[in-house]
């Protein structure tokens, strides 16, 4: 009933868990066998310290982040995701030129059912959304050459034209959306709240923004879309999926429910399809760009 099939991957639930949350270790990643496939950390050529703290804070609406894009590098984390038991693991990558991309994607392969480009990151210098539109398409298509599916992740920033030019590198998905770019500022003591001053802005408020950002792909663009922001139940994935995502990732949902929230959200959709006389997922997907 919930099986989908997302560029050659037939995943068991269109549930993902989303990039940069308890994606570093193997250990933490093999908890979450609910899903119908888990995204790894943003992973770079080298190790990356990241930004100093504060890096994290919760807001009465959201959670304001700024880890900086830290991670061991490429070479170090092979050795961590050898032989995890994971039956759907998506690699996400990020770089700042194509040949970084390349290189990267060149490692990781060998390791993962397909790779997630990073192209979204709202605080990172040189990396994410800094990285230039017009290269996209060359650096997609250095990455294809991995031989693997190649899923693109957009932020809000001018997502159309992004997404267009990753789709003509050849692209297999887009995900949409990443967190947005955001700060809170400590009225007591007069100085933003993280110590990058500026990060990611994720959890329920971006939910519309990010529902919109899919229906506008899914109205343009003939590849499948992976809806990611706001996610905390069936009723959340529905919306998505009815705006044309084939699947989303969940994000803040772990933080606040814990790896239990993919099994939870499995069972619900179940009852609501029963409910509604819907067989199998694909029969949402996309309902409300007919109508």
């Amino acid at each position: 009933m919930l099986e989908i099939v997302i560029a050659r991957i037939k995943m068991k639930n269109p549930l993902m868990l989303a990039s940069g949350i308890l994606g570093l270790t193997k250990e933490s990643m093999e908890k979450f066998n609910h899903a119908g496939a888990v995204v790894t950390k943003s992973i770079g050529k080298e190790e990356r310290k990241g930004y100093k703290n504060p890096v994290f804070y919760e807001t009465e609406c959201g959670i304001l982040n700024a880890i900086g894009l830290a991670n061991p590098g490429i070479d170090e984390y092979i050795k961590e995701i050898k032989g995890i038991k994971i039956e759907n693991l998506i690699g996400s990558i990020f770089g700042k030129d194509e040949e970084e991309f390349s290189y990267v994607a060149g490692k990781i392969s060998e390791y993962v059912k397909a790779i997630e480009m990073n192209m979204s990151c709202p605080h990172a210098k040189k990396f994410g959304i800094e990285f230039p539109t017009e290269e996209i398409k060359e650096a997609v298509e250095r990455v294809k050459e991995a031989k693997k599916p190649v899923f693109v992740k957009l932020g809000v920033e001018n997502i159309l034209k992004r997404a267009e030019q990753a789709i003509e590198g050849g692209a297999d998905a887009i995900v949409a959306i990443n967190s947005i770019k955001a700060m809170a500022i400590n009225i007591e003591v007069g100085k933003p709240v993280l110590g990058n001053k500026i990060g990611g802005y994720s959890g329920r408020a971006i939910k519309p923004i990010a529902i919109r950002c899919v229906y506008e792909l899914a109205s343009n663009f003939d590849v499948p879309v992976v809806g990611v922001g706001g996610v905390m139940n069936a009723y959340d994935v529905i919306e998505y999926l009815m705006a044309g995502a084939h699947a989303v990732q969940i994000g803040t949902g772990v933080y606040h429910m814990g790896e239990k929230i993919f099994s939870n959200i499995c069972n619900e959709l179940m009852e609501w399809m029963e409910k509604n006389n819907y067989e199998k997922i694909e029969d949402i997907v996309g309902l409300a760009l007919k109508k």
